[in-house]
């Protein structure tokens, strides 16, 4: 399993030939956002009676900007610490599933597996992208595992939890497919990707 999660890795680190940086972190964040879909979609048939309620609240990831008018790097920057704790809420649910359920396998938890890895990569390609002199950026996840994973909304509440930070990962990911888009565009100059 270790093997084909490092093969996993390998072919994601591959450079696609011909395409720039950017139109590959373009073209991961599509890809991010194709799969978070599918994740939720999988979520929702493992979880039948969720298509009968939808989570309560807003965002659970939200950045303000340092400046009413970011630039499109500083835009990166934002991207990217807001994946960091995405990475975070992701890995709280696998600890607490994996606590729950003990390690599954089927068509969810090798998709949770899949944008685990699409999700680290999409942050090491951020991080390559935007980091500036003055400015490091981190690819650990951003998150402590101590707020609604803690048990106390019960199976139930942790279920709707879930679905929330799901919801989240397919805003995200589609917020970078954007926001790297336009980064592209302003470095290569290319209108499409």
């Amino acid at each position: 399993m270790a093997e084909q999660e490092e093969q996993t890795i390998t072919e994601l680190d591959a450079p696609v030939p011909g395409r720039s940086r950017t139109g590959r972190a373009v073209d991961l964040a599509r890809l991010l956002h194709h799969e978070c879909t599918n994740l939720l979609q999988l979520y929702k048939e493992k979880e039948t009676f969720l298509l009968d309620h939808t989570p309560d609240g807003g965002r659970i990831v939200s950045l303000s900007p340092d400046s009413e008018e970011p630039s499109t790097e500083e835009k990166v920057q934002l991207l990217h610490s807001a994946l960091r704790q995405c990475l975070g809420l992701l890995h709280c649910i696998i600890l607490k599933e994996e606590e729950e359920w003990g390690e599954l396998e089927g068509d969810y938890e090798s998709m949770r597996k899949n944008v685990r890895l699409r999700l680290e990569h999409l942050l090491r390609t951020t991080k390559d992208l935007a980091e500036t002199e003055g400015k490091t950026l981190e690819v650990t996840p951003d998150h402590q595992c101590t707020e609604e994973t803690d048990g106390a909304g019960g199976a139930f509440g942790f279920k709707m939890w879930t679905y929330r930070v799901l919801l989240e990962l397919i805003h995200w990911a589609d917020h970078a497919a954007q926001t790297l888009h336009v980064l592209h565009t302003e470095r290569e100059g290319a209108d499409e990707i």
